[in-house]
């Protein structure tokens, strides 16, 4: 598989990763270009399965329940991902008016998030994210409105081309491909970024400050400098010398 170190099957344990569950290869990732393994973000639902749901035991300590630890973690990894952007919406002042139904979810994520693994494998994770999505797209659309970019005009195609110097705030950039993109010197305050995919994409020198839904898995799988104005709550990639 691109950018990981070899293709395997679910639940198969990466042939680096050592008995202590660290990463045998983890300081030359960058010279053997896995940029899947740099880019990877669990959003903390590593932690949480193995220190609160699991008690501190692993799919290694006990092989009858290897199967359900990986069940429990993607269920779990999918909420703690939904719940990361759900968090940022509150912080969003246009979305003020839709907060009530944003708690909400946020609370219903924490409480199966929390509980056993019979009920996180049990709970209707679609259909939560469907209710998620809805909501997502009411902040989305209140942000544009508020910054009168609704009708903002977006280019069709950002695989590979170049924008240095462009001036791309306000813009929707949700799910869009922004692979190998030259973003140099780009503005983008109030750019949402919702499940962009931004491998490889370069923004150096440019100012994702006052970005929306920008999350550090899509920071590591981009480039960039310490040039590159990041939002506070994200962390600048080694890779980014």
């Amino acid at each position: 598989m691109d950018g990981f170190p070899e293709n395997k099957p679910a639940g198969k344990p990466c042939k680096n990763l050592q008995k202590n569950f660290q990463c045998d290869i983890h300081e030359d990732l960058v010279n053997k270009k896995l940029k899947g393994c740099i880019g990877y973000d669990c959003f903390g639902a590593g932690q949480q399965v193995t220190q609160a749901i699991y008690m501190g035991q692993t799919w290694q300590d006990t092989a009858c329940n290897t199967k359900e630890i990986f069940d429990v973690f993607l269920r779990t990894f999918q909420l703690y991902q939904m719940r990361y952007y759900l968090m940022e919406s509150m912080t969003i002042t246009p979305a003020k008016e839709i907060q009530e139904n944003i708690i909400a979810l946020i609370n219903e994520n924490e409480i199966i998030c929390n509980s056993n693994p019979e009920s996180i494998l049990s709970f209707d994770t679609e259909a939560y994210r469907n209710r998620v999505n809805i909501i997502l797209k009411q902040v989305c659309s209140l942000l544009t409105k508020s910054l009168n970019s609704e009708n903002k005009k977006s280019p069709s195609d950002y695989l590979g081309r170049s924008f240095k110097h462009k001036d791309l705030s306000g813009l929707d950039l949700s799910s869009k491909l922004l692979i190998a993109a030259n973003f140099n010197h780009c503005s983008f305050h109030g750019t949402i970024f919702l499940g962009a995919d931004t491998r490889d994409a370069d923004f150096s020198h440019a100012d994702l400050s006052d970005t929306v839904f920008l999350s550090q898995g899509q920071v590591n799988a981009a480039k960039g400098n310490q040039n590159t104005k990041l939002p506070k709550h994200l962390d600048y990639p080694v890779t980014w010398k």
